[in-house]
This record gives structure tokens, C-alpha cells and sequence, in this order.
């Protein structure tokens, strides 16, 4: 972690005035440190003199005061904005990023903490922009400002400061980079106990009716109990460098405060430039410290940030992404050409699918056979955008898929998942997810096409599909997909539709996916049974996988 991150600016733009705004307010803070000096110094001078201090004194002391506490305000309301600004941005482009990253890279993440990152973990931004950041425009701007005024009005005071200055951001960078890595750790604690808890809940059904339940007690309270050791041991650094830092400045504030005294004692140096450079030498080092004591304030928010760019930035070396295309002309219909794809994974002696060529044409039901781990699903990630061929291409009415804009193309396709996701609501809410405000009558008739006839629409769906078999959750997901039209959708990806179904209502599915065909949509269906492989129109067999590269 840095203690600013210019990566934080880069992929949120539209906080950049409200930054500049925040180092403007910084720099007025400075000035009005310095005239709070200039007539605090006058004022306690002329009363030592005994010589009166005048109204028009009084009056300006108290607005500067009132000053500082406006540009404080604004500093404060200011970094809300840009904070709000950043969280938003990010928001947005992790969610984006995770989208085009595909299902099969959400599979090997862990949900519960991918969600804690994207809500609880960029919501502790606030303590980083509302609180740090404007301290660190402050430790900037004012010891800058102070330095030079005192150094104008005595030089050995202002060299004092100069050389006890540094000692500060030294001391809290030294500090820092100890609380980052605790912060890291804590982090991670976080997210185990988030990915755990959630495990635990989902498959708490399971785990009572075995009688395992309790045993979970011990295993979250053990986790609990380190993720408490670890924002105390976070905590305990905190105020161990604050200790640090507010002895290192204080004895700073001593030494030119001692030797202040011995040469006004002398005659070396007047009250009142004594004076201005007593007030003026803790100002220099209070940003600094405050600037160090609000980085723990927002260790816990950099270290979310670091994951989430981590996510939305491509690791070093990984080939740019094409410009994305306007889609090209089409008909109602959609036609698509898969020249030679192959999909080298990591770990395998070869690719899978290997080597696959097809033509999926308006009106036809095409099948992928072959046995499990040939690849049948990654030709279909391949074909929504989420995995990019090795060797080979695919073509959309003679545009290569890589070149198109992936939404606009992933508007055009229905998609049934091996393992559909439902979520908490009812069947027909299920059903509505990709036509919000679609009309009773197209829903009822999109559960019938999906054979879903024996379900009641109100049916209540927990998470994940919980209250319903894994039959009747796929015959949701492909009710899902049938309820938009099909000059909206022409391109249907299943993947193992029926599965879990017994053979009455396979052979509905498969009546229904003939009557799709025949109106003129292009359906593309992997899948073992022999029934659906007997009712396509063409059937492409694809090789065995290769197995794993030995260790």
C-alpha cells in the first residue's frame, strides 16, 4: 500500500476536482495558519509592551478562527464527494470487470469475499479520502508554508525545524509499512471468515440433519477469535506509533522552544519574533502527525482497493483486449461459424476443445457430444466472450466475435448454465430477471414451453435455488431464457438442459426446443443424453480432453 495511490485517480476521473478543489482548501488552511500566527504573536507581544491591543486585531484573530473551521468543514465535505466519486467508480468497473472475467472465473473465487470486497472493503475508502487525504494535502502545504515564514523571520529556529522535520514521515513510514502488512493480514482474516460463515450457512440444512452443526460453533468461533487477535494486534501498532510520533515532535517543539528561550534571554532575538516562531514550530509538525495517525484510519480501505485493482487491472504481460465493434447487420436470424477453436488450459498437455469447427445456422438444433472434460462448456464460454481461443475464431455474418462489443453481443443471446443461479424471490421472479416488467401472460407461456406447467408461478425461491429440485431449476433457467422474443435473442445456448429430468418431461423440453428451431432461432445444446442428441439436427462429436501435465 502507498500513501497515496495514484491508481485510485486513474480508474476514478471524476473525483479529480474534488481533489484540486481539496488541495486548494489546503493551501488557504496554510495561509490562515500563518496570519493566526502573525496576530497572535502581535497581540501578546504588544500586551507584554503594555501597549493595547486594538480591536481590528480581535476581529481578524476571530476570522481566522472561523476560517480554519470553514476550510476545515470544506476540506471534510469535500472528501466525502471524492470519496463517494471513487467508491463509485470502482463499484462499477469491478462489477464490469467481473462480468467480462466470465462464470468461470467467478467459480474459482471466493463469493462471500468477493462480496465483502465490493461492499464492506471499498466503503473503508471513506476513512482514506474523508480523513487521510486531506491530512496529507495538509502535512504538504502547511509544514512547506510554516517552514518558509519561519525560516524569513529566524533562521535558527527555521533550521532547527528543517532538520527535526523529516524525522516524522520518517518515524510514520517506518511505522507503515508494518500496520500495511498487518492490515493485509487482517484483510484476509476478513475475508475467510466472511467465505466461512456463509459455507456454513448455506449448508446449514445439510449439517443439522446430520447432527454436524454444532461442531461449526468451534470452527467460526476459532476464526472469530483470530480475526479479534488481529485488529487488536492492528490496533495496539496504532497507538504505539502515535506514542512514537507525538514524542518525536514534541521534543522537536522542545528543542526550538529551548533554544528560543536562551536567546531571548540573552537579547539574541525580540518577543514577538520569539513568539511567531513558538506558534508557528508545532503547526509545522501537527499535519505530519495527523497525516500518520489517520493512515491506520484507512489502512483497512487501501488494502481492499489494492484487491479490487488487482481484479479490474490485467496482470502485467496479458495482451491487450481488442476494440470493441459495433455488431454488424443483421437478420432476424443469426447465423455463427466455429473455424478451428482450440482452448489451451493451464496444467493440460493439450487443448479442449481441440481443433472444433461447426456452422450454427437459423432453424437448426446443433449438439456437442463427447465425454466429460472434452470442453463442451468452454465452446460455449467461448461463444459469450468469457473464454478467448487459443487457436482458431469464431465468426458472427463474417465479424470476428473478438472485435465485437461483448454486451451488445451478449444481448443478442439466451444462455442456460449447467448449474443455472436463482435467486431469493418467487419462480416468476426468477423467470423476469432478464425482462423485469414482463407481462403475466408471456411468463405463464414461457413456463408452459419450459414444461414448468406443474409449478405454480408464486412458488417461494430461496437462495441459490433452495425449495426446488434440480430439475424444475433448470426448466427456471430455460423458462429464462425463452421469455424474451426471438428476433430479440436468436441465439440460444444450453448446456445440459435436461438433466435430472425424467423422460416425459425431457421429451417436452425437446419438443419445445424443435418449436424454437423451427420459428427460425439458432440453438446450439451440449449435452450426453441420448434423447437430445437424437433430436438435433446435427450432432458434432469433440475429442477426449488430454489428461493433466504430471507434476
Amino acid at each position: 500500500m502507498k500513501p497515496f495511490d495514484p491508481r485510485l485517480l486513474r480508474h476514478a476521473r471524476q473525483s479529480r476536482a474534488w481533489l484540486a478543489l481539496l488541495v486548494l482548501l489546503g493551501l488557504v488552511s496554510a495561509g490562515l495558519v500563518i496570519a493566526q500566527a502573525e496576530l497572535l504573536a502581535g497581540g501578546i507581544s504588544a500586551a507584554f509592551g503594555r501597549q493595547p491591543v486594538g480591536r481590528a486585531t480581535l476581529i481578524a484573530l476571530a476570522a481566522v478562527f472561523g476560517g480554519r473551521a470553514l476550510a476545515a468543514w470544506a476540506s471534510e465535505a469535500v472528501s466525502y464527494r471524492a470519496s463517494s466519486a471513487v467508491k463509485s467508480g470502482l463499484r462499477r468497473q469491478l462489477l464490469a470487470r467481473v462480468v467480462r472475467l466470465g462464470p468461470r472465473w467467478l467459480a474459482g473465487q471466493q463469493t462471500a469475499a468477493l462480496t465483502t470486497l465490493t461492499v464492506t472493503g471499498l466503503d473503508a475508502l471513506d476513512g482514506y479520502f474523508a480523513r487521510y487525504l486531506p491530512q496529507l494535502v495538509l502535512a504538504v502545504a502547511v509544514p512547506a508554508v510554516v517552514l518558509a515564514r519561519v525560516l524569513s523571520a529566524d533562521l535558527l529556529s527555521g533550521m532547527t525545524i528543517a532538520l527535526t522535520l523529516p524525522l516524522v514521515p520518517l518515524f510514520g513510514a517506518l511505522v507503515g509499512r508494518v500496520t500495511a502488512q498487518r492490515a493485509r493480514e487482517r484483510w484476509q482474516v476478513l475475508s475467510v471468515l466472511s467465505h466461512h460463515f456463509l459455507d456454513v450457512v448455506t449448508g446449514l440444512p445439510t449439517l443439522k440433519v446430520f447432527g454436524r452443526a454444532g461442531d461449526q460453533r468451534e470452527s467460526i468461533a476459532k476464526v472469530t477469535d483470530e480475526y479479534r487477535r488481529s485488529t487488536m494486534a492492528t490496533l495496539r501498532l496504532a497507538f504505539m506509533s502515535s506514542f512514537v510520533l507525538e514524542l518525536v515532535a514534541t521534543m522537536s517543539v522542545a528543542l526550538v522552544a529551548v533554544g528560543l528561550g536562551l536567546r531571548l534571554d540573552y537579547g539574541h532575538v525580540d518577543l514577538r519574533t520569539a513568539l511567531l516562531a513558538l506558534i508557528l514550530a508545532p503547526e509545522a509538525y501537527l499535519p505530519l502527525r495527523a497525516a500518520a495517525a489517520q493512515f491506520h484510519a484507512s489502512a483497512d480501505g487501501l488494502a481492499a482497493a489494492d484487491q479490487a485493482l488487482a481484479i479490474i487491472e490485467p496482470p502485467a504481460g496479458t495482451a491487450p483486449e481488442p476494440a470493441a465493434g459495433p455488431l454488424p447487420a443483421e437478420p432476424p436470424a443469426m447465423t455463427v461459424v466455429v473455424d478451428g477453436v482450440s482452448v489451451s488450459h493451464p496444467g493440460r498437455a493439450g487443448p479442449a476443445p481441440q481443433d472444433v469447427s461447426l456452422v450454427l445456422t437459423p432453424g437448426t438444433v446443433t449438439a456437442l457430444a463427447g465425454p466429460s472434460g472434452c470442453g463442451k462448456s468452454t465452446l460455449i464460454d467461448v461463444l459469450l466472450g468469457f473464454a478467448r481461443p487459443s487457436a482458431g475464431r469464431v465468426t458472427v455474418h463474417g465479424a470476428d466475435l473478438a472485435g465485437l462489443d461483448m454486451g451488445a453481443w451478449r444481448g443478442r443471446v439466451a444462455w442456460v448454465p449447467q448449474r443455472p443461479y436463482l435467486f431469493p424471490g418467487t419462480v416468476a421472479d426468477n423467470i423476469r430477471l432478464g425482462w423485469p416488467d414482463a407481462p403475466a401472460d408471456a411468463v405463464r407461456a414461457a413456463a408452459r414451453a419450459a414444461a414448468l406447467g406443474d409449478l405454480p408461478l408464486e412458488t417461494p425461491v430461496a437462495e441459490r435455488g433452495g425449495g426446488l429440485s434440480a430439475g424444475q431449476q433448470r426448466r427456471v433457467a430455460l423458462a429464462r431464457a425463452l421469455l424474451p422474443s426471438r428476433a430479440d435473442r436468436p441465439l440460444l445456448l444450453l448446456d445440459e438442459p435436461t438433466a435430472g429430468l425424467d423422460a416425459a418431461t425431457e421429451d417436452l423440453v425437446l419438443a419445445t426446443l424443435r418449436a424454437e428451431a423451427a420459428a427460425g432461432r439458432t440453438i446450439l445444446v451440449a449435452a450426453h443424453h441420448p434423447a437430445v442428441l437424437a433430436a438435433a439436427d446435427d450432432v458434432v462429436e469433440m475429442a477426449p480432453a488430454a489428461k493433466l501435465v504430471a507434476a
